[in-house]
């Protein structure tokens, strides 16, 4: 792909609706960056479906200003998550969804994202679609920084993303930000790679966890 380095794009990229295109900035290992004319992404390139040149009626994206986020020789996934923490920033985990916050504490296989909706978000890794970052003086929602202080999660935090979810055994918790009626229940075990969640109406659902993308406690 380096061919197309600083040449417009066009992305497909899994869970979006329609391409997405820009120019592409940097790659690396696992992860490449895109400016779109207005904004900066940046796209685990695990879901990376196809990448091709854009034609030319579609490529007026301007010159790109400098990244947000401080680069690197060797731009890595992980490296982006570091650099984002604290900014505000916007993400793209299911579907066309997106959630505003921060990113708090990267952990093995996942990160925290506290945002003033659903406060504090569990994301796993393999799941981040999207990582879009706003300048210094963007916050959420035009609130002041004093209405949205970044408050980290005072919980403790596992090593991995099934270690985390195992803490929250016997707890009511939403998965997925709620995309589905029978991701939002009473957590009531995790035993190897599923998750047993007791619904409304009180029947047991169980999930595979490598389904299973946010987690958070209303």
């Amino acid at each position: 792909m380096e061919m197309y380095l600083k040449h417009p794009v066009k992305l497909i990229v899994s869970g979006s609706r329609a391409p997405v295109k820009g120019i592409l900035i940097d790659l690396g290992n696992d992860i490449l960056v895109l400016h779109n004319g207005a904004q900066f992404l940046y796209v685990p390139l695990v879901h990376l479906q196809q990448l091709t040149r854009c034609p030319a009626s579609e490529s007026n994206f301007g010159s790109p200003p400098e990244p947000p986020l401080e680069g690197a020789a060797d731009l890595s996934y992980r490296k982006v998550l570091m650099n984002a923490k604290g900014m505000f920033s916007e993400v793209y985990i299911t579907g066309n969804q997106s959630v505003h916050g921060y990113v708090t504490s990267i952990m093995n296989d996942f990160f925290v994202f506290y945002s003033p909706m659903y406060r504090s978000l569990y994301v796993s890794m393999r799941h981040l679609k999207t990582l879009i970052p706003y300048d210094d003086q963007t916050t959420p929602y035009a609130l002041e920084q004093e209405k949205f202080p970044v408050n980290p999660t005072t919980a403790s935090l596992a090593r991995t993303f099934d270690q985390q979810l195992k803490k929250f055994e016997g707890e009511f918790i939403v998965l997925d930000l709620g995309e589905q009626p029978g991701k939002i229940g009473l957590l009531k075990s995790v035993s190897g790679n599923l998750l047993e969640l007791v619904t409304a109406d009180g029947a047991s659902t169980f999930i595979h966890l490598d389904h299973v993308k946010t987690i958070h406690k209303p």
